[in-house]
C-alpha cells in the first residue's frame, strides 16, 4: 500500500487519466478528494473509491479552496496534489481567438497554479508532500494548429520547477508528468478529424498516429496513473523539479529516420 494513510486531491478526476489516478491512489490506501466541473462523473468515481467529490471549475479560486477544505475536513489533511484538469482549443497563432487562447491557459496553467497555491499550507503543515502536474509531450514537440495547448503544457513544466525549488526545503516535491497519446475522452476528441477524413474507427486513428512510435500504440489511462503513483509515493523520494516523459517512445524518434524506412 504505497499511499497508505495519505490524502490526495485529483482535479479533473471524473474521466480519463484523472479518474484512473483517483482509483489507483485509493487502491494503494489513499483517501481521495475528486474534483471536476461535472458533478455526475466525479460523484460516481468518489462513490466507487470511498472518496469525496467536490464539483467546480479549477480556475475558480473559491472552488479549489473548498476542495482543500474538504480534504482537511473529511480526511484530516493533505499530502498529494494531482493537477489533471485540462482542455485545449485547436488553432495556430494566426487562427486562434482570444477566448480559445485564454481558456486553455486558464484551465491548464492558472487552474493548476490556484489549486497548488490553495494546497500549499496544508502540505507544509503535514511536513511535506508531492505535487504532480499533468503536462504533455506537447511541451517538447509541436504538431500543427495547437499553439495554446502546447504553450500551456510547456508552462506547467516551468511551474513544477519553480515549486520544487521554492518548497523543496519544506519537504515538498513537484514534478510534471508528460504523456504522449493516451486513450481518453480528450484523446478520442483529437482523433475525430482523422475518423471523419478517412472514415476509419477511433481505434484505427490511434493506431495511425502511433504507428511510428517505438511501442506502436497509445498508452492507457491506467498506465499513466501508475506514473502518477510513482511520483506521488516514496518510490520517487529524490525526484523533484523534473518532467517525466511517459510517451511509448514518441519523443525518442527522429523524423528524418523515417526517410530510411519503406514507404507505407
Amino acid at each position: 500500500m504505497r499511499l497508505d494513510g495519505r490524502v490526495a486531491i485529483v482535479s479533473g478526476g471524473g474521466t480519463g487519466i484523472g479518474a484512473a489516478t483517483a482509483r489507483r491512489f485509493a487502491a494503494e490506501g489513499a483517501r481521495v478528494v475528486v474534483t471536476g466541473r461535472r458533478p455526475e462523473p466525479i460523484e460516481a468515481v468518489a462513490a466507487e473509491i470511498g472518496g469525496r467529490a467536490v464539483a467546480g471549475d479549477t480556475v475558480d479560486d473559491a472552488h479549489v479552496r473548498t476542495a482543500v477544505g474538504a480534504a482537511r475536513e473529511s480526511f484530516g489533511g493533505l499530502d498529494v496534489v494531482v493537477a489533471c484538469a485540462g482542455t485545449g482549443f485547436f488553432g495556430s497563432v494566426g487562427e486562434l481567438d482570444d477566448h480559445g487562447w485564454q481558456r486553455t491557459l486558464d484551465v491548464n496553467v492558472t487552474g493548476a497554479f490556484r489549486l497548488v497555491r490553495a494546497a500549499l499550507p496544508s502540505l507544509i503543515e503535514r511536513g511535506g508532500g508531492s505535487i504532480v502536474l499533468l503536462s504533455s509531450t506537447a511541451a517538447f514537440v509541436s504538431g500543427t494548429a495547437n499553439a495554446a495547448y502546447e504553450t500551456s503544457k510547456a508552462a506547467m513544466i516551468g511551474l513544477a520547477r519553480s515549486l520544487a525549488v521554492d518548497y523543496g526545503p519544506l519537504g515538498i516535491r513537484a514534478n510534471a508528468l508528460c504523456p504522449g497519446w493516451v486513450v481518453t475522452p480528450l484523446g478520442d476528441y483529437s482523433m475525430e478529424s482523422l475518423v471523419e477524413r478517412w472514415r476509419i474507427s477511433t481505434q484505427d486513428a490511434y493506431r495511425h498516429v502511433t504507428k511510428h512510435t517505438p511501442l506502436r500504440r497509445p498508452a492507457t489511462a491506467e498506465e499513466v496513473a501508475s506514473c502518477c503513483l510513482f511520483l506521488a509515493s516514496d518510490a520517487s523520494s529524490i525526484v523533484t523539479g523534473t518532467a517525466l516523459i511517459a510517451d511509448c517512445g514518441l519523443t525518442a524518434i527522429s523524423p528524418t529516420g523515417e526517410a530510411w524506412t519503406e514507404p507505407s
